[in-house]
């Protein structure tokens, strides 16, 4: 491991705190960090100000209730069919009132990522949020990070561009490693341990897996997410993007980040030092923490989510991971490793595979079957020091018509 300041996330980076409120674009603002964030904010309202706001589309009347809620300046849109109905309802909450700006088409979130503001939440679930958090970084903007994927799928592309603590995790996993890394220099490091719930489907062979469910698989027992985040934590993919996320946010070598089930999901996750000391951050399972580091830092926000009642009795557990029912780790290792589009393919094939999963076009174990055929199919990247963003999309855009061929094959197959 380099000795040398990680371009991203380093809690011994000094930082400037701004006078007065933060001004705040959320991305993703009616998706589970979205929501949350908003939550935040309300409640926070002499330190935080939302600016602007984003969305996919698909929940048109929160996305206006929390515009004139807000009271913000500029409201965009992904889907521009829905522009209509997101100025009539606008409309009938603002009454005579002037309405924000509204941005709409598959841009309007890269747009609102380069506003001026001190920092923009990227809530975005899924690799479309690569665009507004390059946006975001090339504007200099700080940027609390949720959507993992961004980081994942254009790592060399996001770390060019990132200075030294401009990007502030909001995983709960990489905001626990942020805190705990604060304790040692970044020699004293000899491990990170990611800790994992293990799902809805802990304990059970891959066999058991065969036939669970649509339903299974969002009954998620500690978190509350959108549907592809736990499905993907029901596969563990979830965890595999966030052992390629901690080795490129701390530059740790990806023999060094070990995954550990951990099924009440108190410890968000570990650092081991070379002295055999391991610090552990533990909150009770609520995303307000995480996202409130992620807005607030280096100030800590009072009472942003739940503390323990240490005087009543728990108990915490601890389990390796099983690699045989589980290979989503073990195969997003390999593709961090691997480096360049490696890891687009990956994600890429793994999302077009939750869709067909949650449509019924393809079994749950087909899900990974299916990613590891593409991820092998698509073979080695010549590297990851000279990738684009075209590169990326190419990748992409092969990855995802590769993986529904295949899914479409199997499910066509289980049928005859």
């Amino acid at each position: 491991m380099s000795d040398r300041p990680s371009p991203l996330a380093d809690p011994h980076i000094a930082f400037d705190v701004s006078e007065g409120r933060r001004d705040i674009v959320v991305l993703g603002s009616t998706g589970s960090i979205g929501t949350q964030a908003i939550d935040l904010v309300l409640r926070n309202p002499d330190r935080f100000r939302v600016t602007a706001l984003a969305a996919s589309g698909g929940r048109v009347a929160l996305l206006a209730e929390q515009a004139h809620r807000l009271k913000v300046a500029a409201v965009a849109v992904a889907r521009e069919e829905v522009l209509p109905e997101l100025r009539d309802a606008l409309k009938a909450l603002y009454g005579s009132e002037p309405l924000p700006e509204l941005l709409a088409g598959p841009d309007a979130a890269t747009q609102l990522a380069a506003s001026p503001c001190h920092t923009v939440l990227n809530g975005i679930t899924g690799s479309i949020g690569l665009a507004p958090t390059l946006a975001a970084l090339e504007a200099g903007r700080t940027l609390a990070l949720a959507n993992k994927e961004s980081l994942i799928v254009g790592g060399p592309l996001v770390k060019a561009l990132a200075k030294p603590g401009q990007i502030i995790p909001v995983d709960s996993e990489h905001a626990a490693l942020f805190q705990a890394l604060a304790a040692g220099t970044r020699a004293d490091v000899r491990k990170l341990v990611v800790t994992a719930s293990g799902g809805p489907f802990r304990g059970r062979t891959r066999a058991q897996l065969a036939d669970v469910t649509r339903e299974d698989a969002l009954a998620h027992p500690t978190w509350a997410m959108g549907p592809v985040i736990t499905v993907n934590s029901a596969t563990l993919v979830n965890k595999g993007l966030e052992v390629i996320e901690a080795h490129l946010l701390y530059d740790i070598p990806f023999d060094r980040i070990e995954v550990v089930v951990h099924p009440q999901s108190y410890v968000h996750s570990m650092v081991e030092f070379t002295d055999g000391s391991t610090l552990a951050q533990a909150t009770p399972p609520d995303m307000r923490g995480p996202i409130a580091i992620g807005i607030g830092w280096p100030e800590r926000v009072p009472d942003a989510a739940p503390a323990f009642d240490w005087t009543k009795a728990s108990t915490w557990e601890f389990f390796p991971l099983d690699t045989e029912a589980f290979p989503s780790v073990g195969l997003a290792r390999h593709v961090g490793e691997l480096g360049g589009t490696a890891p687009a393919v990956f994600n890429a094939a793994n999302e077009e595979c939750v869709e067909a999963f949650l449509a019924g076009r393809l079994p749950f174990n087909g899900i990974m079957d299916t990613v590891t055929a593409v991820v092998t199919e698509h073979g080695v990247p010549a590297t990851g020091t000279s990738l684009t963003v075209p590169d990326v999309l190419e990748a992409e855009t092969w990855a995802r018509a590769r993986a529904r061929e295949l899914a479409a094959k199997a499910t066509a197959e289980a049928r005859a």
